[in-house]
Formats: C-alpha cells, sequence, structure tokens
C-alpha cells in the first residue's frame, strides 16, 4: 500500500465538505507475516482493511494511491479481476458475523457456496470442504453442526464459521476486522490462538484491525498506529509496545487496563460514602442482598436455569464487579438486581432509604415496587437498543424525571441539561438525535438518564465492551467521578476482566449461573482458588509479547483442568 487515501462525500458539491478518512498510508506486508492496525474508533482502520478489497467501489468514495494485493493493483482492476481476487486470494473476516451470515441458510452451505464461486468443484465437494474447514476452525460435531442456521451458533462459533468461510478457499491473506470486540476473553483466546495456528500452519499473511492494544500483541509481528487517518507510527511489536516513540501511542498504552499493574486505592479513601471492605460475604449494611437467587426460562418442554442459587450483597458507595463468560448469567443477574426480571426463586432485599432497614422486593407486584424503581437504576450494554432513535437524547433523558412526578417544562430541560453537562456533554445538544453521537457519547446518555432518577444503586451492563481503550477510560473515569461525588453504589458487569479490576472494590465470578469465586479484588486476582478463574485470567491479553506467548501455550493446560472440575 502506498500513498493510500479514502475521501467520503458527506453529500455537499464542494471538496472542502468531504471527509478524509484516510490519508496518505503506506505499508507493506510479507507472506506469513502479521501486521495490526491499532488506533481508536474513527481512526480509519476499517476503511484502509476495505481498501484492500476494492470494497469502497461504487459507494461514492474516491480512492486514491496504489493497493498492491498478490499482485494485483486494487484500484486499476476490472470488476472480474476483483471478484477472482475476493475469496480465493485475499479473504475478509468481518467484526459482526451475524450482520455477515444469511440468517435463512445452513452454515455449511454459505460456506459451501463461496468455494464453488471460487472452484470448478460440484456441490458434494463444496459440502466436504465446508465440513473440513469447520473441522479445523475448531467447530464440534462439524458435519452435523454444518446443517444450523446462524442463530443456533454462539458468538464465538459464528466467529469460527466465518473463518471458516474466509478459509475456504486457502487465501494467502486474511483480512480481520474486529474479530474478537464482543466476545468474552476465553472466546477471544480461542479465537486468537486458532488465527496464530492457522498463520503457522498456511503461510498465510495477516492484517489484523483492532482498537483493543492487548489483542494485538498477542497476534501480530508489526503494529501501525493510526490517528485521523494517518500512521502515528510503526514497527514491530516489540518496539512499538515496549517503547513507544510517539505522545499519542504512549497516551494510547497508558489507557490499556491491566491485570498485573499496581492497584489504587485512591477511590475508597476519597470516598466516605463507602465503607472498608473487610468481610466480603458479611451483609450487614447491605445496600442490596440477593440470597440463593433463582432464574428460569422455558424452552420448548425444557427449563433452563439461567442463574442458579446465587447469593451476594452490595454495600453504600462501593463497586461489586461480576465477570464471566458469554451466557453465565451476568445480565439475568444484574436484570434481577434491579428488578426488571422477576426471580423465580430466593430473596432479593433492598435497605429502604426511609426506614434504614432491609425490605424484600423480590416478590413484590409492580404497584408496591413503584417507590424504589427511582433508587435502582440500569446503565445498558447497547446504548444504540436502548434509546429510541426518534426521539432527541434530551427527551430520552427526561423520562425518569416525568415518571418521578416533575412536570414543569422548563425545569425539565434545565435538569436534562445539568446532567448533560454532568456527564461530559453538551447542553446545548439536549435537541440532537442518538445516531448524530459517537458511541462513547451514547453511553454518556445512557448514564445521564440513570442519574436523573436520583438512584442509589446503578447496575452497568458491559457498559464499555464495545468501545476503544481511550474512550472506556473515559467512561469508567467518569463512572469513579459520580460515585465519589453522590456516594453510589455500582454492579459493574462485564466479560473483561482488565477492566473490573480497576474499577471494582469486590469480585464476582459466574460461570453455567453460578458464583464459583467471590472476594475482594486482591483475593481473586492475586491468588484465584479456582480453576475457571485461573483459565479467565490466562486467557487475558498481555501488552508483552513473551508473556503472551507463555500464556497461549499455558492455556491448553487450563482448559483440560477446567473441564475435569
Amino acid at each position: 500500500m502506498e500513498g493510500l487515501t479514502v475521501d467520503f462525500s458527506t453529500g455537499a458539491a464542494t471538496e472542502e465538505e468531504s471527509v478524509r478518512a484516510v490519508d496518505g498510508l503506506s505499508f507493506s506486508l510479507d507472506a506469513g507475516r502479521a501486521i495490526g492496525l491499532v488506533g481508536e474508533s474513527g481512526s480509519g482502520k476499517s476503511t484502509v482493511a476495505a481498501a484492500l478489497l476494492g470494497l469502497h467501489r461504487g459507494t461514492g468514495a474516491e480512492v486514491g494511491g496504489t493497493v498492491l494485493v498478490a499482485g494485483t493493483d486494487v484500484n486499476a482492476a476490472s470488476d472480474r479481476e476483483l471478484r477472482a481476487l475476493r475469496g480465493a486470494v485475499a479473504a475478509m473476516v468481518f467484526q459482526d458475523p451475524l450482520s455477515s451470515l444469511d440468517p435463512y441458510y445452513a452454515v455449511g452451505d454459505q460456506i459451501a457456496e463461496v468455494y464453488r464461486v471460487h472452484t470448478d468443484a460440484s456441490r458434494k465437494a463444496a459440502r466436504a470442504r465446508a465440513v473440513e474447514v469447520l473441522d479445523r476452525v475448531g467447530i464440534p460435531d462439524a458435519a452435523r453442526r454444518s446443517r444450523s442456521r446462524p442463530h443456533e451458533f454462539s458468538g464465538g462459533m459464528r466467529q469460527r464459521a466465518l473463518i471458516a468461510m474466509a478459509l475456504a478457499c486457502e487465501p494467502r491473506l486474511l483480512i480481520a476486522d474486529e474479530p474478537t470486540t464482543a466476545l468474552d476473553v476465553t472466546v477471544q483466546a480461542q479465537i486468537l490462538d486458532l488465527l496464530h495456528d492457522l498463520r503457522r500452519e498456511t503461510g498465510m499473511g495477516l492484517l489484523l484491525v483492532t482498537h483493543d492494544v492487548g489483542v494485538a500483541a498477542e497476534s501480530v509481528d508489526e503494529v501501525l498506529v493510526m490517528r485521523h487517518g494517518r500512521r502515528v507510527e510503526t514497527g514491530t511489536v516489540t518496539e512499538v509496545l515496549g517503547a513507544p516513540r510517539e505522545p499519542y501511542t504512549k497516551a494510547l498504552l497508558a489507557a490499556v487496563p491491566r491485570v498485573d499493574s499496581p492497584l489504587t486505592r485512591a477511590r475508597t479513601d476519597q470516598n466516605p460514602a463507602r465503607p472498608a471492605i473487610e468481610d466480603a460475604s458479611a451483609p450487614d449494611g447491605a445496600l442490596l442482598e440477593a440470597v440463593d437467587l433463582r432464574r428460569e426460562f422455558r424452552r420448548g418442554r425444557t427449563t433452563v436455569a439461567a442463574v442458579d442459587g446465587v447469593s451476594l450483597s452490595v454495600r453504600p458507595g462501593e463497586t461489586l464487579g461480576i465477570v464471566g463468560e458469554s451466557g453465565s448469567g451476568k445480565t439475568t443477574l444484574g436484570r434481577m438486581l434491579v428488578r426488571l426480571l422477576d426471580p423465580t426463586a430466593g430473596q432479593l432485599r433492598y435497605r429502604d432509604s426511609r426506614t434504614g432497614t432491609l425490605s424484600g422486593i423480590g416478590t413484590l407486584s409492580d404497584k408496591r415496587l413503584r417507590p424504589y424503581r427511582r433508587e435502582l437504576q440500569m446503565v445498558f450494554q447497547d446504548p444504540v437498543s436502548s434509546l429510541n432513535p426518534r426521539r432527541s437524547i434530551g427527551e430520552s433523558v427526561a423520562d425518569p424525571l416525568r415518571a418521578a412526578g416533575v412536570l414543569d417544562p422548563a425545569g425539565i430541560v434545565a435538569r436534562v441539561k445539568e446532567l448533560l453537562e454532568r456527564v461530559g456533554l453538551e447542553p446545548d445538544r439536549y435537541d440532537r438525535y442518538p445516531h448524530e453521537f459517537s458511541g462513547g457519547q451514547r453511553q454518556r446518555v445512557g448514564i445521564a438518564r440513570a442519574l436523573a432518577a436520583e438512584p442509589r444503586l446503578i447496575v452497568c451492563d458491559e457498559p464499555v465492551s464495545a468501545l476503544d481503550v481511550t474512550t472506556q477510560a473515559q467512561v469508567t473515569a467518569l463512572l469513579a467521578e459520580l460515585q465519589r461525588e453522590l456516594g453510589l453504589a455500582l454492579v459493574f458487569i462485564a466479560h473483561d476482566l482488565a477492566v473490573v479490576r480497576h474499577v471494582s472494590d469486590r469480585v464476582a465470578v459466574m460461570r453455567a449461573g453460578r458464583i464459583v469465586e467471590q472476594g475482594t479484588v486482591d483475593e481473586v486476582y492475586g491468588s484465584p482458588s479456582d480453576p475457571y478463574t485461573r483459565q479467565l485470567l490466562a486467557a487475558v491479553p498481555s501488552l508483552d509479547p513473551a508473556v503472551a506467548a507463555e500464556r497461549r501455550a499455558a492455556r491448553t493446560g487450563l482448559r483440560k483442568d477446567v473441564a475435569a472440575a
């Protein structure tokens, strides 16, 4: 790639009103090597990846510079030459497998179709090839599962299916655009290990697009740091991550939470509302307490327990982190804690702000529960789906105020603008709509809406999972600041163990609906007692390439221990 430029038109007739997404980028990738494009959201990483396959053609984008892939000049190639390139010579794995796979067709049929497009294979041979590559990427019982549709696969299995589809024609270059962003740490580690093994066995080149610096350290030989469409710094992974030269790279690395860095307890000391955490299991003084909480769901004629006998407590002003893989029951538990879901069994108690006593709220009717609704709030994982796209963000933030009986229109607007400013947004954006905000800004809107009710406890369900590291750090810092000032109790649900370590006082580890281990941050991270917790910690990406290689070698043994347990 030499001098790549990509301009997107804003709809205006003048050149000045176009947006330059990539500005003069150059790099090269040899066969068998891997390079990571790293940067914040909006830095141009995915635009570069799409340019390698000519995917901007026909979109109205203006592409300049030279892009050569296995001898093919992508910008000058005919449509026929591009079709021959895509899939057979260079293949792409996209971030969201659900939007990349057809929901109506079996996964195996979709892979077989890709294979037949680029070869003269018969339907039977293409079908056999689909089963072969599904087996290669670790799909169990590949022949049977090849007949399954995408919704019958987990998130990690769908990502494996996309990789299998990309490998069907044995490409020389694999482009992976944020392939692990929505995956929990153990599945992420499995996907990264798979990409490493495939590159070693086939000799293909790998271009990995990611905002997670730790993922790059696990997977590539070289790193190219991007910002505003330009190259900031490039070099071997050891050089860039071990001794960065540029201030932006240093800031990017400083924003990455780590499980092995020293913890600061300043927030505990500075927050008078948060008590010292001496006994992790003692309910005395608890704001919220769950005892043997259970939640069942019906699937046809069978009953599945998503949460099975969970007991925990949350104290005023503290943060309880809840970690575990996808499907472990974290979100279901969080929704029960604020009574968005009713428990099937067990007890849920909350300390009444008027009487100061713990009262059972797990079985209260909606009418009797209403006084507690304001004090128990939730920040959801996906602000796009939790904000009404047809209403301004100001109106969405105002909803809890109206529900609480505030009727003065001028007072509502003033309070909402105050809340927007409080979470770092400009008050005059009251009338803007969700699509006009970035991911991090939308999450701030969600936090402002939760604060409008003046809660005592907020459950944050994966609030930073889809954000880049700098935006992630900004949101977690905002939550910590609000907690210090308002004395909030937080339940922080996440699959990112490094983030949970840095925001929490105590941690509960969930697996298959149960808590397998809980204690203070120092106890759980410093000396984990359960093999599952050790497996989770071993799967956390390390910024040290040497450590990453050691962890990759150790993961197989830990998986065996967990399976035996």
